[in-house]
């Protein structure tokens, strides 16, 4: 299963594709007892997504066929025992994809020309995606980070390894002087190497950096980096051939203390735009406003969530109101729409622990003009 969505992923999922692109969404659970229904509701959600292709008169025998074959792929590589809080299934005519996601969906299954995206969009905005660089005088290795773990990171060139001819790492060891081997040229060059490459990785994934190795391998960086000199470094050797686990462990602290700067920063940011008449509150008021592309910043509490149906104008685009599960034109996933909607015309979205925004309920924003 997909854990990781790139802005070029998300692009590619997004573009058009021959009828039926079919998006199946289920919510799943990290912990018995609640996950021991997943089985069930996983086969039948894939179960209703095929039916729908049989009455579906648009859809040839030949393109169901295919489609259901690619849902049958996709439901074999789903891995249950490893499940977070949501899967997405996406099949078309000769592709399928599956995705776990740290962030609830509703059980929604969809027929179009394009796959349903926003609850990926939202999860990725959510995760708050960072990268974490660990350098050796050997290797360099990128990692790949969320909301509650790393993972290597194969992009860009990464891992990069030095070339043994120019390296003997034992004999540094048998001379006890690890920092030396940070001071002889090749290692100059081969740590610029790997600034630049992940210069290139930035161009196209910008995220928060941290890096982490020797002091010397720091403060080297220091001299000769670009994008790593500005980074948040962490002086903790043995990363660069370390394990996810032992990686997630070293910089969870910094990514905490650089979560809660982030969200006093949101905080005063809101409370400045009160002053300014530039405030907006309430799922309906956010709504209005990102529809417009008025959203300058967009704050939304981690467990937000509300059902809604549009009212007023008959063509779905009036206000917001409550409403419950079963209503119909029901809108589960409102708040993923929004962001989705704001990240598509520029906003900044960030997501703050439950209670944060107080007496705006779960959601407010910074509004442009």
């Amino acid at each position: 299963m997909e854990h990781a969505l790139s802005p070029a992923t998300l692009t590619e999922l997004r573009r058009p594709r021959p009828y039926p692109a079919v998006s199946v969404l289920t919510p799943t659970h990290r912990r018995e007892p609640e996950n021991s229904q997943d089985p069930v509701r996983l086969r039948n959600v894939v179960a209703e997504a095929k039916r729908r292709l049989v009455q579906d008169p648009a859809v040839t025998r030949e393109r169901r066929a295919d489609v259901v074959g690619q849902l049958d792929l996709a439901l074999a590589e789903v891995d249950l025992t490893h499940a977070e809080d949501g899967l997405v299934i996406f099949a078309a005519p000769g592709e399928h994809q599956v995705w776990s996601l740290a962030r609830p969906v509703p059980e929604r299954v969809v027929l179009s020309d394009t796959f349903l995206t926003r609850n990926l969009v939202a999860a990725r905005a959510a995760e708050r995606p960072f990268w974490v660089l660990s350098v050796s005088p050997d290797r360099a290795t990128l990692w790949n980070g969320g909301t509650d773990r790393v993972t290597e990171a194969r992009t860009g060139g990464f891992p990069l390894t030095r070339d043994r001819d120019n390296f003997d790492a034992e004999r540094q060891e048998r001379i006890g002087d690890l920092p030396s081997a940070f001071r002889d040229e090749d290692t100059r060059h081969f740590l610029r190497d790997a600034d630049a490459a992940l210069a290139r990785v930035l161009r196209t994934q910008h995220r928060p950096l941290y890096v982490t190795g020797e002091t010397a391998a720091l403060s080297l960086l220091d001299e000769i980096g670009t994008v790593t000199k500005a980074a948040i470094h962490l002086p903790h050797g043995g990363l660069a051939h370390g394990t996810p686990d032992a990686v997630w462990q070293a910089v969870r602290p910094l990514v905490a203390a650089e979560d809660r700067r982030n969200v006093d920063t949101v905080a005063r940011r809101l409370e400045s735009a009160r002053g300014h008449k530039a405030f907006a509150a309430s799922v309906d008021e956010i709504w209005q406003n990102a529809r417009q592309g008025r959203i300058q910043l967009l704050a939304v509490e981690e467990n937000y969530r509300t059902t809604v149906r549009a009212h007023g104008d008959g063509t779905g685009g009036g206000h917001l109101v409550p409403a419950a599960s079963d209503d119909l034109d029901v809108r589960e996933d409102i708040v993923d729409e929004i962001v989705e909607r704001c990240l598509d015309t520029g906003a900044e979205v960030r997501f703050v622990p439950d209670g944060t925004l107080g007496d705006a309920r779960g959601i407010a924003g910074v509004l442009r003009y």
